[in-house]
């Protein structure tokens, strides 16, 4: 039987108080709102000092500086981690904050294990420790099924192609339980060197749709040399016909699902894209899930992969994936208490 949401919050909580107990009381890891309060006045404290002409300054002083800063988001003081040349904010979370910004990574990234968990905290956060996430993840339910169905000891590794393009596989996600306006299938389209994926809402699995979002594809990024798929010869050939009707100059092969290691992959991926997209759902409070597509697609591109040792999107692109500003800044008026290097 799952364990609900508060159940698992209380365990949780019960476990970092265990830990806390073998930590020395002056750690910067694991901060109580008291503490965190305490810390914000300390660094207004040692700013206003070293900003001050004629007053003392103290070891301490500079230790802080050094340590933490403050941003105010419209009116609320937010502890940060000293602005670096690359503009990235980091915040440092309260102990009464972790379960919630676990919960929530987790079940963004799709129930993504330590790694994933790791990359994706490191763009917000910069006292998460890897001894806390890995107590949240040893209380997630979803996360135990999956260990029981895989192979105790063994990671999958996908089988890597030599270049770009040389093979691909495309497979139907069967949504029909949850079917929105006609939408009935998703599909998964995934580059097998860099493992980035492609999806789109189907009415129906038959070959012509299917060809008309490749070409979409494409025409984008090129074609595969090798196109195969969980669903066998005979779905891919016609898949293969219907887009040399549309595109004469397209020449592909069809190819077997050989290496268990990228199949098994490929459906880890499509488990991670049901997963994202129920919490999506969940979250947004809708059913329209063709919508979200897009922004599942991006989320899972941009989410670190253990077998290329990057993420897809830096696989493909060359770089991070970004979401405007080269900052993790929110939309909203920011005010950055100065230090003294700063006026």
């Amino acid at each position: 039987m799952a364990i609900d949401k508060n159940t698992m919050r209380s365990n949780f909580n019960e476990q970092i108080q265990l830990i806390l107990m073998n930590k020395r009381e002056d750690n910067n890891a694991f901060l109580s709102t008291s503490d965190y309060s305490r810390v914000i006045q300390q660094v207004k404290k040692s700013k206003k000092s070293l900003n001050t002409v004629g007053e003392k300054k103290t070891t301490k002083d500079y230790r802080v500086i050094r340590k933490y800063d403050i941003l105010v988001m419209n009116g609320k003081e937010h502890l940060i981690r000293p602005i670096d040349e690359k503009n990235v904010v980091l915040y440092y979370a309260t102990i009464d904050e972790l379960f919630d910004i676990l919960y929530d990574t987790h079940s963004a990234i799709g129930h993504g294990g330590r790694n994933r968990m790791v990359s994706e905290l490191k763009n917000n956060y910069c006292n998460i420790t890897n001894e806390t996430i890995m107590v949240f993840l040893k209380l997630c339910a979803e996360c135990h099924k999956k260990t029981v169905c895989s192979k105790v000891g063994l990671a999958p590794k996908p089988f890597l192609q030599p270049t770009f393009n040389s093979r691909a596989q495309v497979d139907l996600i069967d949504m029909q339980s949850q079917r929105h306006n006609d939408y009935r299938f998703i599909m998964n389209y995934q580059e097998h060197l860099t493992k980035y994926i492609v999806l789109k809402p189907l009415k129906s699995k038959c070959a012509e749709e299917i060809a008309y979002n490749l070409i979409d594809i494409y025409t984008l990024f090129g074609a595969p040399t090798i196109l195969q798929s969980c669903s066998g010869k005979k779905f891919v050939t016609s898949i293969i016909n219907k887009l040399n009707v549309i595109w004469d100059e397209i020449k592909i092969d069809y190819g077997w699902p050989k290496h268990s290691e990228s199949q098994e992959s490929v459906e880890r991926t499509n488990r991670d894209v049901q997963e994202m997209l129920s919490a999506w759902m969940t979250k947004k409070d809708s059913l329209d899930w063709p919508s979200a597509l897009k922004f599942i697609q991006f989320k899972k591109n941009r989410t670190f992969h253990s077998g290329i040792g990057t993420s897809p999107y830096e696989a493909m692109f060359g770089c991070t994936a970004r979401i405007g500003y080269e900052s993790n800044l929110p939309n909203t008026e920011i005010t950055k208490i100065k230090t003294k290097e700063d006026l």
